[in-house]
């Protein structure tokens, strides 16, 4: 099955793209948790980060030494961000391929969730 992100991936739903290289997109969270909200997910379908194999590991490290260019871009690198993966229901995840969010643009607070 087809999941959301892969659709806008290859912008057959229409999203906010902030950044997007042969790797990953990254794009406005549609229901924003911080003033800053953005998701950066890889091309490729990885459903989620426990199912990531050795062969994904040139992928997610590309998407982290993204996330300092993406979030200099959007104003956070000055004050901080938070960066979170969810992992299962349990953990928060709601669609079934690897996302990491990048929330800023506000104090965070600990404990999360």
């Amino acid at each position: 099955m087809i999941t959301l992100f892969e659709k806008i991936c290859a912008r057959e739903i229409p999203a906010d793209i902030v950044y997007e290289d042969d790797i990953c997109v990254c794009f406005r969270d549609i229901a924003p948790q911080a003033p800053v909200h953005l998701v950066l997910v890889p091309r490729k379908p990885i459903p989620r980060i426990a199912a990531a194999e050795l062969e994904d590991a040139n992928i997610l490290g590309q998407m982290m030494c993204r996330i300092g260019e993406i979030t200099r871009a959007a104003g956070l690198a000055e004050n901080g961000f938070r960066v979170v993966i969810n992992n299962g229901s349990d953990g928060g995840e709601t669609v079934a391929h690897l996302h990491i969010h990048l929330l800023g643009g506000r104090q965070m607070t600990w404990p999360p969730g």
